[in-house]
């Protein structure tokens, strides 16, 4: 079919706007802090067969799974089962997922009769359930003790929200009312992108707008095989580690070997550590997701990140590895600290073929503290916190302050919206100056947040890495300084292990210190 060049551009950024309010609905009328203040959420938008083609400006990891989600799901969901008005809710990561506590709403989109498209709404639950309050468990031996696992169900069809769904769900979670709330807000943000995807069938014809998703991928394929090929060919191999959790709880090894082949990448990340014993194994999409994000760096382009993106990149994990380590893997922290070493591992790859299209290590730990609080009612309500560390130098400037790096896009949550809604009070919230890496161009010092506690008691969760293994300089560059994560009671310091469970007292201080990034050449 031919295609109007520019009603394909009105397309996609009609599809990319369209994931942008669903976002904006999603963040207007979610209930937990967690979704309306620090954005822990993404919407993006499908092609009939469930390859991505619109994404908002929200967290990679979610988005480079997302390319799976709805594919996946639809291997056991059949489209010809599907009617419109149907809306599907689950959170198993074999489904192109993630943690348990990234929920997935999808809601086909029909127009004149067909699937044409779907939206698609993630977002990150405080508590979905599981052994400890915000559903991460360190010591978890498998993820039945993590969450509550859903398989595709309708949540809601044309007739309205299935409330006895709505039930099950609510007493499986230790907040039903936040979990109502921002369930029915990743309804309505679905709801949305519906609307701006039947607008533009209607303006443009169904004929064009399937087409022009067609056309799409090819472009972005395209793209990504000028990019690829422009790559000198050859192996290149690159390793980081994990603070721990390996053989003796030595550090657990992430290994990737890239070969670039004229137009194609392989990377082979089957090197990597066996299944881990603490709750950072990941999926394979979240390893996926973290290699889509690293071939676009890798390109230098500011391509569109869809399905024909990924056809010139061939990607392997090994079954029972640490990035595939079966369904019944703990896998609560991979999310956001195993993969973040995969790009890390990608980027010393890489280091000495492109070294002005990469950074020095970062923050690449979400630097994550969660405090749960128990209501007199027995309901609880959870703070999921993260924390921002420096940004690695780059071959021509200094790393940023403060930051969240590569596949992380979410804000912290404000000392006022803190102190207003949970029994702490946030005493220090200041630069950890000096905690950056020496170089030509130094690293981005993190941040030092220190929260008071006020109720009886409280339980918290520390998932935090760079706490053993600090972000690496690069081309001489000195390594930022490792996390720290302290307990001051009664006096006495006590230091919080990066992955832990414990149970806080009233008046316990505790403060976490986020890494500084790696600087980039060598100091004068």
């Amino acid at each position: 079919m031919k295609l109007d060049p520019f009603a394909v551009e009105v397309i996609r950024h009609g599809l990319s706007a369209a994931a942008e309010e669903m976002s904006l609905v999603m963040t207007r009328s979610a209930r937990s802090p967690l979704l309306r203040e620090a954005g822990d959420l993404s919407s993006a938008i499908t092609d009939a067969q469930g390859e991505l083609v619109g994404q908002g400006r929200d967290i990679p990891v979610h988005l480079g799974a997302m390319a799976y989600t709805v594919r996946e799901t639809l291997k056991v969901v059949p489209a010809a089962s599907l009617n419109d008005g149907d809306v599907l809710i689950y959170n198993l990561g074999a489904l192109g997922g993630n943690h348990l506590n990234d929920v997935k709403v999808v809601r086909p989109v029909f127009f004149e009769g067909e699937i044409v498209a779907f939206a698609v709404s993630l977002a990150h639950w405080p508590d979905i359930g599981g052994f400890w309050p915000g559903s991460y468990f360190a010591k978890a031996i498998d993820t039945f003790q993590e969450a509550l696992r859903i398989p595709p169900i309708l949540i809601a069809t044309a007739a309205g929200v299935c409330d006895s769904i709505v039930q099950f769900l609510k007493v499986n979670v230790r907040d039903p009312e936040a979990c109502e709330g921002d369930l029915l807000g990743q309804i309505a943000c679905t709801r949305a992108g519906e609307k701006r995807i039947v607008e533009l069938c209607k303006q443009h014809g169904k004929a064009t707008f399937v087409a022009t998703l067609s056309r799409l991928h090819d472009l972005s394929e395209a793209e990504m095989r000028e990019a690829i090929l422009q790559l000198p060919d050859g192996v290149y191999e690159g390793e980081d580690f994990m603070d721990d959790g390996g053989p003796g709880n030595a550090p657990a090894r992430i290994h990737v070997r890239i070969t670039i082949a004229g137009d194609e990448a392989t990377f082979d990340l089957s090197g990597s550590c066996d299944r881990v014993s603490n709750f950072c194994n990941t999926t394979s999409f979240i390893a996926r997701s973290a290699v889509a994000y690293s071939a676009r760096i890798m390109s230098g382009r500011d391509m569109q990140q869809n399905g024909g993106a990924l056809r010139p990149l061939t990607i392997i994990t090994r079954p029972g590895s640490i990035l595939d380590p079966g369904l019944t893997a703990p896998v609560a922290a991979g999310n956001h600290e195993t993969s973040l070493r995969i790009v890390d591992a990608i980027f010393l790859a890489m280091k000495d073929v492109i070294p002005e299209r990469l950074s020095s290590g970062g923050a690449t730990t979400s630097g994550m503290l969660s405090f749960a609080e128990q209501r007199d009612d027995g309901t609880w309500k959870m703070l999921y916190e993260v924390h921002a560390g420096g940004e690695g130098a780059r071959y021509n400037r200094a790393g940023c302050a403060a930051t969240r790096v590569h596949l992380t896009n979410t804000s912290n949550t404000p000392a006022e919206v803190i102190e207003a809604n949970y029994n702490i009070r946030v005493e220090r919230q200041a630069i950890r100056w000096g905690s950056g890496g020496a170089g030509k161009y130094a690293g981005g010092d993190g941040v030092v947040r220190t929260y008071r506690i006020l109720a009886p008691s409280m339980h918290l969760t520390s998932s935090v890495e760079r706490m053993v293994i600090p972000p690496f300089g690069l081309h001489g560059g000195e390594p930022g300084a490792t996390c720290r994560v302290s307990l001051m009671r009664g006096g006495e310091a006590i230091a919080i292990d990066g992955k832990s469970n414990l149970v806080l007292q009233q008046d316990d201080l505790v403060t976490i210190e986020m890494c500084g990034g790696g600087g980039f050449g060598a100091a004068a």
